[in-house]
């Protein structure tokens, strides 16, 4: 892979990983409830999780390659097609996406009103998750619902396969490329889930501002539309020559 490659795979990951998800709602509810040191368990669980999911794409593209590359393309083409309705749908729904960071301010506000003899710094655990828990947790606990969460959103796997192969020169040896990219990935991931634990209210606030939540969606939405294209043009082609 060459750096230039690499470096617009981490830069499309480092921006798109921004968007809040449900992982990074996860942290940032944890972060605020329950404080950074025991959300690093959250964060460990998060991890692992995406890792599973990764390793099961990864896999998956490895054995493909090798034994059927026509499926290869198609995974291809139905990848591509796939990003750029994601990149399209971002657009358009990228102004009711910002209403995710209003429910992070309407749980403060809950807190303080549901709670008023404690101080404001020390709210008590609210939901922005189905399956956050509503007393303190064991770590064991903070650990596994990391890792509930990120499996639960299996369309995770149908990004990987849709986003890594662009990245991935096939001609040549696959894992070191997939470490390469693995490590960017987690790196993003890692770097936002840790500003979203410790930044709470003040990165719910920030974004909250204007239409900076919706213009980073719209932004996230034209990575994948950029993606698809350079997709699709590779299967086209592949067949041309």
């Amino acid at each position: 892979m060459s750096w230039h490659l690499f470096v617009i795979f981490f830069m499309s990951t480092f921006f798109i990983s921004a968007t809040p998800g449900p992982n990074m709602l996860l942290a940032f509810q944890y972060g605020l409830n329950y404080g950074v040191k025991r959300t690093l368990w959250t964060l460990a669980g998060l991890s692992l999780g995406l890792f599973i999911l990764l390793l099961s794409t990864l896999l998956g593209l490895d054995v493909i390659s090798r034994q059927s590359p026509w499926i290869l393309t198609l995974i291809k083409a139905v990848g591509g097609l796939y990003l750029l309705y994601l990149g399209i749908s971002a657009w358009r729904n990228a102004a009711n996406n910002s209403s995710l960071m209003d429910d992070a301010q309407i749980l403060s506000d809950e807190v303080a009103a549901s709670y008023p003899d404690k101080p404001l710094n020390s709210p008590a655990p609210r939901s922005l998750s189905s399956v956050a828990v509503t007393i303190a947790p064991s770590n064991f606990v903070l650990f596994r619902t990391g890792v509930w969460v990120a499996l639960s959103n299996p369309k995770a796997i149908l990004f990987f396969a849709a986003f890594f192969p662009k990245f991935i020169n096939f001609s040549r040896p696959l894992w070191a490329q997939y470490v390469v990219l693995t490590l960017a990935l987690y790196l993003s991931e890692t770097i936002w889930q840790l500003i979203y634990t410790i930044g709470g209210k003040k990165l719910s606030g920030w974004l909250d501002v204007g239409q900076r939540l919706a213009w980073l969606n719209r932004s996230c939405g034209v990575i994948f539309i950029l993606i698809a294209i350079a997709l699709l043009i590779e299967v086209i082609n592949s067949f041309i020559v």
